[in-house]
């Protein structure tokens, strides 16, 4: 009974620093992107040399609707 308790509370510790993981590189990405440091940030990029250089870095790979877990699952 107590090996139970401990191996699920070991998934959910993992589960969350998997999570603070995701969400540390996640806001690195984000925090580097080139839109952010724009004076228009909000609009459509007016030529294709400029959207270009707006998603030149790297994106984050999601995976697919089917390999996604809910949110607030424990699994």
């Amino acid at each position: 009974m107590m090996a139970a308790q401990i191996r699920r509370l070991v998934a959910r510790v993992a589960a969350v620093v998997s999570e603070m993981n995701y969400a540390q590189r996640r806001l690195t990405i984000l925090r580097a992107a080139p839109d952010r440091y724009l004076l228009n940030g909000n609009e459509a990029p007016s030529t294709y040399h400029e959207f270009l250089a707006r998603t030149s870095g790297p994106m984050l790979h999601e995976p697919p609707a089917s390999q996604r877990r809910p949110l607030g699952s424990s699994q």
